[in-house]
């Protein structure tokens, strides 16, 4: 899950689903990221450690190790041939609790693969070198972050940078002789000087500062910028004399803070600035000729962590831009300029495609992959001839896919293999009608061996974001929610894209402005009340659950029609709007969404919290799970709701993840919250129900008010 957010792409990659690496990374062949204009909240699970997935007898449920140890593909990048594709795979280890990530190559010709990295941490990020003779790539086989070489004509990897903070990104010169790279900047003499004789503090004026670096290969690094700002990425021009790259004058989200975008001449280092609009402008693309640059931002939009993003044009010289996407409903993502034209990636529904732009009159035109797949990663080589991308369809694990441009692609890798053996679910597409009559669709998952004419257990599972997307992909669990194991009980699993959701265009993502939880409720108890009527869904056995903002709408249902539930899960989730509010590091959501303070507009912000109405609400029982750490969503939210819910009599417990941020991104923590989830919902939803222990009645109400003692503490 994840909270719309500044409008940024930072390197460490965060999860949609924690199975999916949402960077962008650089294309035509650099590995600087493109900063999106929605922040990813969950840690990256990066990937392979483990020797495999432990094959299972013909027809077997997988156990939840066996999910949380699937392999998962990233960040493909073409060679400038077209002849070999570098990626990244995840992995799990168990041994050393992490999700570690290594570099693997396929060859397009002969269609072998192997793996190029090894170890106990994650090498990332890979990009080739002009020529095609060198892969660099960011490893954390070192105390810092740094950039490595690995020459492909044999040999063992080289380390090429050694900055002291460790590096962000990257991106190779024209001529392949140098890089130019972001990295953080060290605390200041002043800061370091106050902390020896006060000891740490943290004070709102402190915030941390990185700028543009040169890496000659083979040579000393230099400065590039002297700035005290936050450098986001940045892209050689064609010539290599110039570097278009994006900053903000705070790397925080909590402040109304937004990406400019400059042009830095790299001999004299004199920059003069470009784009300044009020919201986010970031990952600026050169033209072919150097002439002009591309560059994603939202104009001067109000409300701009729900508004459409769009891709402009502007002279590399400066002066007035052009909005290429303007008539383009839906988010629109850069990803390349070559001589065809501007390469763009965007959501369609459940689906996401790759897009070229007529450069005149920015009438998109859509080139991969197939209808109904979902793509993402999209990597052009130089000359615009090659392309590939990660893709996956309800009947197909996501796999690295190689095409020449405007051709259909195929497939490189064989991670649905690991499949093979066990018993999965289906995916298909489902509509409703909301509240209010709005549309929405969600993925219904149903068992292998399902059979209409038996109403079956609900499982609602809600995606974050809100600007988020469930998609009816091959393999359903993920994350922290064992979806797989409910299928193989014979139960059926919803999951909605409610207003808010990526996909369907602005009008319905600003649906829920000023209606949080409010109208996602209403979407997801209509679907709920559609598989009802359906003859599909047992009325009196549903679960629901979430994390982040899927966690809110599930906290939102817990206080306000826990009625129609046997067992709630809350995962990292608001309760208090003004809690949140006072302690999150992306303070500007709230507003944006809210459109008040609550020192304002109190009213909004008590209508839109699910504590508010806990007294008079809840009744089923929750489960609550928090990052000890969580900046995001911090956990005084999942403290605030327990305590309410046990002071009410509401059967509730809190598990607390410590030193954990909004995601939980080691293997057995994961796990832990996924068997807590699994055996949560078994003990309370497979069983049938019966006239005691129907949700909401006053004798359950009574009984769980006789045992609040027992209400589990936190862990």
């Amino acid at each position: 899950g994840r909270l719309r957010a500044a409008r940024m792409r930072p390197l460490l990659a965060a999860a949609d689903r924690l199975g999916e690496t949402p960077d962008r990374l650089a294309t035509q062949g650099d590995s600087m990221p493109r900063f999106d204009h929605r922040s990813r909240c969950l840690p990256a699970l990066a990937c392979v450690m483990t020797l495999g997935i432990a094959r299972v007898a013909s027809g077997t449920e997988p156990t939840i190790d066996q999910m949380l140890s699937l392999r998962r593909a990233s960040a493909p990048v073409v060679s400038p041939d077209g002849h070999y594709v570098a990626y990244a795979v995840r992995d799990t280890d168990w041994v050393g609790n992490a999700f570690v990530s290594q570099l693997w190559l396929a060859d397009a010709t002969t269609g072998e693969t192997r793996q190029l990295t090894f170890g106990t941490k994650s090498n990332l990020s890979p990009a080739w070198s002009p020529d095609g003779g060198k892969l660099a790539f960011l490893s954390e086989r070192g105390e810092k972050r740094q950039v490595w070489l690995l020459d492909m004509r044999g040999g063992e990897a080289e380390k090429l940078t050694a900055h002291e903070e460790g590096v962000n990104s990257f991106a190779w010169s024209p001529d392949g002789r140098k890089l130019a790279y972001v990295a953080p900047e060290a605390k200041s003499k002043e800061r370091k000087q106050r902390e020896d004789r006060l000891g740490e503090l943290e004070r709102d004026d402190d915030h941390a500062s990185s700028n543009l670096w040169l890496q000659p290969i083979g040579g000393r690094a230099k400065r590039l910028t002297q700035g005290t700002w936050a450098v986001g990425g940045a892209r050689w021009s064609p010539d290599g004399t110039r570097l278009a790259f994006s900053h903000r004058a705070w790397d925080a989200l909590a402040v109304d803070s937004t990406y400019d975008l400059s042009v830095l001449q790299v001999a004299s280092e004199r920059v003069t600035p470009l784009i300044s609009w009020k919201g986010p402008d970031t990952n600026p693309v050169w033209s072919p000729d150097g002439e002009a640059i591309a560059f994603e931002t939202s104009g001067e939009q109000p409300g701009w962590y729900y508004a459409n993003g769009w891709i402009a044009v502007v002279p590399a010289r400066g002066g007035t831009p052009r909005v290429l996407t303007r008539e383009f409903d839906e988010d629109a993502g850069l990803v390349a300029w070559t001589r065809e034209g501007v390469w763009m990636e965007a959501n369609r529904g459940m689906a996401a495609y790759l897009y070229r732009l007529d450069q005149a009159t920015g009438a998109p035109t859509r080139v991969a992959p197939e209808e109904g797949w979902a793509g993402s990663a999209w990597n052009l080589s130089r000359d615009g001839r090659w392309v590939t991308w990660v893709a996956g369809d309800p009947t197909h694990y996501p796999e690295v896919f190689l095409a020449r441009t405007g051709e259909p692609g195929r497939a490189l890798t064989r991670l649905g293999e690991q499949l093979r053996g066990w018993t999965l679910g289906t995916a298909e597409r489902v509509k409703w009608a909301s509240r209010d009559g709005a549309r929405i669709e969600g993925v219904l998952r149903k068992p292998a061996d399902w059979r209409p004419g038996r109403a079956r257990p609900l499982f609602v599972v809600i995606h974050g974001g809100p600007t988020a997307v469930s998609r009816p992909t091959r393999f359903g669990a993920t994350y922290v929610y064992p979806i797989e194991h409910w299928l193989a009980k014979g139960a059926l699993v919803l999951e909605p894209n409610y207003r808010g959701s990526a996909g369907y265009g602005a009008a319905f993502r600003a649906l829920n402005v000023r209606n949080l939880g409010v109208g996602d409720a209403w979407d997801v108890v209509s679907g709920i009340e559609e598989l009802v009527r359906r003859g599909l869904v047992d009325s009196t056995r549903v679960g629901v659950m979430g994390w982040s903002q899927g966690g809110y709408i599930s906290a939102f249902l817990a206080t306000n029609e826990s009625r129609r539930f046997r067992a709630i899960s809350v995962g990292a989730g608001i309760s208090d709007w003004m809690t949140y509010y006072v302690n999150t590091d992306i303070t500007p959501f709230t507003r944006e969404y809210l459109k008040s303070t609550p020192w304002d507009d109190p009213d909004v912000y008590s209508r839109t919290s699910p504590i508010t109405n806990v007294r008079q609400g809840a009744g089923c029982p929750v489960l609550i799970q928090h990052g000890g750490a969580d900046a995001r969503v911090p956990t005084p939210n999942a403290r605030e709701l327990y305590r309410a819910l046990v002071d009410v009599g509401v059967e509730a417990r809190l598990t607390v993840f410590p030193g954990f941020g909004h995601g939980l991104n080691k293997p057995k923590a994961v796990r832990a919250a996924m068997e807590e989830n699994r055996d949560w919902f078994d003990a309370r939803v497979l069983e049938p129900a019966t006239a005691t222990r129907a949700p909401g009645s006053p004798a359950r109400v009574r009984a769980l008010r006789g045992a609040a003692g027992s209400s589990s503490p936190k862990r």
